[in-house]
């Protein structure tokens, strides 16, 4: 699997302006959207912290949860928003659907992983980027070559080959997207994805499944963010 540096998102925590986490109660409704095997270390983890605390999860793609919440509005039933992208975080804010809060050990975080508005109402987990999950073995059964850049993916013989998630419900697609138009330019970066769109076999749900898929050989590209991609090869070794 390669990879290239394409972009930065945040997966970030807020808490929702109907709750009161100085009262928390005995359970919290807690949209996500992490990816599972993510989402089951911090439940272990706040379990522990927190034995008589039951958290209700609701889990979907950035792009489904951030539509549900907005939909929703400051009448939702979430408690807590939790792994969701910075830009998304924003805009719940901007509709005074997240509140302003403090959270312990905030003089701690990276500047870039804080709200940067005196009212801070979200703060960075983690940032990440993008990559591309070449299967190897699947590339040399059909005698395709392994691409170097973004640019060789818009080669023909690549066509049906290439899988990436759709940015309208996905944030990792929607991170490689804004990626790809910060990176190119506008001009460019449209004709780019207009052109990769021909050997694009499937748009994905899924952020990860690009790269799952790519890794069990059911296709050979997939657009993915870089961790998922490490992990399944890290997986493939032992």
């Amino acid at each position: 699997m390669k990879k290239w540096m394409t972009g930065l998102a945040l997966a970030s925590v807020s808490v929702v302006s109907n709750t009161s986490l100085a009262n928390s109660p005995e359970e919290l409704t807690v949209y996500t959207a992490f990816e599972t095997d993510l989402l089951s270390t911090f439940e272990e983890a706040f379990e522990k912290e927190h034995p008589n605390i039951t958290i209700n999860w609701v889990r979907d793609s950035t792009g489904v949860i951030t539509a549900r919440i907005l939909a929703e509005g400051k009448g939702t039933p979430a408690d807590v928003v939790w792994g969701l992208a910075a830009s998304s975080q924003a805009l719940l804010k901007n509709q005074g659907i997240i509140k302003a809060y403090t959270p312990e050990g905030v003089s701690e975080l990276k500047s870039g992983m804080v709200d940067p508005e005196s009212d801070k109402a979200w703060y960075g987990h983690d940032a990440f980027f993008n990559a591309i999950c070449f299967n190897s073995v699947e590339a040399e059964k059909l005698g395709l070559p392994k691409p170097e850049k973004w640019d060789d993916l818009l080669n023909p013989v690549y066509k049906g080959h290439i899988i990436m998630p759709n940015p309208a419900s996905s944030g990792t697609g929607y991170t490689q997207v804004a990626a790809w138009l910060q990176t190119m330019g506008e001009e460019k970066g449209w004709a780019y994805m207009e052109a990769l769109d021909k050997n694009i076999a499937k748009y994905t749900h899924s952020g990860s499944k690009p790269c799952v898929e790519a890794a069990q050989g059911e296709t050979v590209i997939g657009i993915s963010f870089a961790l998922r991609g490490a992990k399944l090869k890290l997986r493939a070794h032992q």
